[in-house]
């Protein structure tokens, strides 16, 4: 999603911060993965734990909305546009994840979530929001040349059996993409991102209720609570934040210098999970992670940093707001 215009010139020691902001933006967004993982690993089944995740998403962005005195209003087509975004960017991507992860290391699956830009090419290029481009298509083959680095060695996976739910995982990105496709084609309705997301964080919440209560999938909020608790609270609560960060950085920066904290996401996303849960990856795994982040690099636009400001008398600097 588009977050409004770019600020306005930034100095040195802005550029300095946004760089910093971006790298703690990155290791925030690694995290939610091995917690998610530690929350499948205690026994709790994906749809308790997407409403959940959808509740605590609605409180801490409802909360964003009303200090800015921006609740969205309620309009038909809005309704529509969070019930795609709810059901394509939540609770289809997040089912499937869930499931992934119950059979697949959490390293894996923050290498198999930056496929997302190289899912999203092909996607434009079919809607008419891209333009065909040799070097773009490098950087597909390089992401699928690194897919099949796991899948195909026996000595990629911890278990050969693993490789089976690969395609599972990659459905994740697969929505994303659409997701954001059809964001960029359709637009949010004159909605700035939190109000797009808490809107259909409500919305979605309310749709996974039912399924999830006739599912027998319901997770108690009552103490005490365990690890997997822990995990999701936190998974959530980070995830809002980080979001919320995001979005101030891509209205201050532009969308293209900050599309580049999917780099920092599937990095740190590996780091934790050694460091959290002790895992560890064969050099096929270290291989395809080198793919794919060299097909990110050809698929993604060329970030630009911010500019400096010419020192003229007298002017001050002009800062545009994100919306």
């Amino acid at each position: 999603m588009s977050a409004g215009a770019v600020g306005g010139p930034v100095p040195g020691a802005g550029r300095v911060r946004l760089i910093l902001l971006l790298v703690v933006i990155g290791a925030g967004w690694g995290l939610t993965e091995p917690l998610s993982k530690i929350a499948v690993d205690g026994g709790y089944q994906p749809l308790g734990l997407i409403f959940w995740q959808l509740v605590i998403a609605s409180v801490a962005l409802g909360l964003v909305c009303l200090l800015r005195g921006r609740l969205p209003r309620i309009t038909p087509r809005r309704l529509g546009l969070w019930a795609v975004i709810a059901l394509v960017g939540t609770i289809l991507p997040n089912g499937v994840s869930y499931r992934a992860l119950a059979h697949l290391p959490s390293g894996v699956m923050s290498i198999l979530i930056s496929m997302v830009p190289m899912f999203a090419f092909p996607i434009a290029l079919a809607l008419g929001n891209d333009r065909f481009s040799l070097t773009r298509i490098a950087g597909l083959c390089l992401g699928l040349g690194g897919v099949v680095l796991i899948v195909g060695p026996e000595a990629s996976l911890p278990e050969p059996a693993m490789a089976a739910f690969i395609p599972l995982a990659l459905l994740a990105p697969f929505f994303y993409a659409v997701e954001g496709n059809l964001v960029s084609r359709w637009g949010t309705s004159g909605m700035d991102p939190v109000q797009t997301l808490f809107g259909a964080s409500v919305l979605g919440m309310v749709l996974v209720l039912p399924a999830t209560l006739a599912s027998g999938q319901w997770i108690d909020p009552r103490p005490p609570w365990g690890a997997a608790d822990v995990a999701l609270i936190a998974s959530s609560l980070i995830h809002a934040v980080i979001y919320c960060g995001y979005v101030w950085m891509v209205g201050r920066a532009g969308s293209v210098f900050a599309a580049q904290v999917a780099y920092l996401v599937t990095s740190f996303g590996m780091i934790w999970a050694m460091l959290i849960l002790g895992e560890a990856y064969s050099g096929y795994v270290w291989t395809a992670l080198a793919l794919m982040l060299s097909g990110l690099a050809l698929v993604q636009p060329r970030p630009a940093l911010p500019p400096v400001p010419r020192p003229v008398a007298g002017a001050p600097c002009d800062e545009t707001r994100a919306t």
